[in-house]
């Protein structure tokens, strides 16, 4: 019994000190684009920082496997967010000595996506190291709560302290929040070491052997593909053009607009509690793809839909609470199927695909609205004039369209995978 506490403990903590680093982090990405418009007044520069963040992250994983499952996942943490904290660090100097320029910040966001593109898969493996197999899908649930709890908080948290104490207050709290992590990864937290046989090797073998491992394993390849191909179709829609469909379907109500993306954190939050407290579907590959559909299905035809504050609220719910047991299923789904030895390289090839589709997702969601739906939407075509009465000819119907696009390809996407027989192989512990 003590040895259960114990290891309850171990992971609790782990997941606490990662939730409150990831905070800080949020809480400095979102001052510094505030400074970088402000000082600016430019919205590509603010789109370079994604750019600079995102690249480094996608480069890196391609490179990163081999080191990650042969060397300490505690160590490798603690030095990523070491230099992430030195970052906040050295833009406070910056700031302090009034030196500070885009141009150091388009650097230190290099910086950042390096250390992310490193640790995001040594703490994957940490997390399947110290997680008992039969508390992945409560540890993935408290992981969907603080990821929409941090996503409710961090904006309203940063524009409070850059009000009262200007942006060095921001930068402050996210070393305090590093510090807060390394006291508990050093004194409290335990993760065995499961390291990968020494073999030779280029920078690349490490990615070769995780493509290799999956070719063999198609069932795990498929899902990264899928999860790859669900993460784009969202950074289309939600994470691109949301924002703007909404203050232009609602006369540029801000309050609408606050309100839909708060239900949407909340929804997140909710659906987490639900993945960590009740007993989930044993059929992991079924539970990840039809949730995933249902999110699709009726969040984006929903917000498509929508005119008012009432029914993109409803969409919200049915956009956010099932995405946490979409992201429990893939993370049972790999920790069971995949060798531990072979966790870091597994989880390179994932992010090496997710970080390269989300800056093309992004780029090409605003693009495909504006230059290809809202021409046709207002076109003289009989499927246009059909459309438009379904989703109405006002400013925006053009990004409601992409949401029609979006909620139809990964609803059916969903379907197909899955019935895939190689992902029906996948067989869970």
């Amino acid at each position: 019994m003590r040895e259960d506490i114990k290891t309850s403990n171990n992971y609790i903590l782990f997941w606490l000190s990662q939730a409150v680093s990831e905070l800080g982090s949020m809480m400095t990405s979102y001052a510094l684009i505030i400074w970088s418009y402000t000082q600016t007044q430019s919205v590509m520069s603010v789109s370079l920082l994604t750019f600079f963040t995102f690249l480094p992250k996608a480069l890196v994983s391609i490179f990163i496997g081999n080191y990650i499952d042969r060397h300490s996942k505690k160590i490798i943490i603690m030095m990523t967010d070491t230099v992430s904290a030195l970052c906040s660090l050295t833009v406070c100097l910056l700031l302090y000595t009034n030196t500070l320029s885009i141009y150091y910040i388009y650097i230190i966001n290099i910086v950042l996506g390096i250390m992310e593109a490193i640790q995001s898969p040594a703490s994957s493996v940490a997390f399947g190291i110290i997680v008992p197999n039969d508390k992945y899908e409560k540890i993935s649930g408290l992981n969907s709560i603080s990821e929409n709890l941090n996503t409710v908080l961090y904006p309203v948290l940063a524009s409070s302290l850059i009000g009262l104490f200007g942006i060095e207050s921001v930068l402050l709290f996210d070393i305090g929040s590093f510090i807060f992590a390394i006291i508990i990864m050093i004194f409290f937290i335990k993760i065995p070491e499961v390291q990968a046989e020494e073999n030779e090797g280029n920078m690349l073998s490490g990615m070769k052997e995780g493509f290799s491992y999956l070719k063999i394993n198609k069932g795990i390849l498929y899902i990264i593909i899928s999860m790859t191909l669900l993460n784009f179709l969202s950074r289309l829609s939600y994470e691109n053009i949301l924002s703007p469909m909404i203050l232009a379907r609602s006369n540029n109500s801000e309050f609408t607009l606050g309100v839909v993306t708060s239900i949407l954190g909340l929804g997140g939050i909710i659906g987490g509690l639900i993945v960590s407290t009740v007993k989930l579907p044993q059929n992991k590959v079924k539970m990840l793809f039809y949730s995933a559909t249902f999110s699709f299905l009726f969040g984006d035809l929903l917000m498509a839909f929508g005119q008012n504050i009432y029914v993109w609220s409803i969409a919200a719910v049915a956009a956010s609470v099932p995405i946490p047991f979409t992201l429990a299923a893939q993370s049972v789904l790999i920790y069971n199927n995949v060798k531990t030895e072979m966790q870091g390289r597994v989880f390179a090839v994932r992010n090496a695909m997710k970080f390269t589709a989300i800056p093309i997702a992004i780029l090409l969601g605003g693009a495909i609205s504006e230059y290809i739906f809202e021409p046709f939407i207002h076109g003289a075509s009989n499927l246009a004039a059909f459309l438009r009465t379904l989703i109405g000819d006002t400013n925006g119907s053009g990004m409601a369209l992409m949401f029609i696009f979006t909620g139809i390809m990964g609803s059916l996407s969903c379907l197909l995978l899955a019935n895939n027989k190689q992902v029906k192989k996948i067989n869970v512990q």
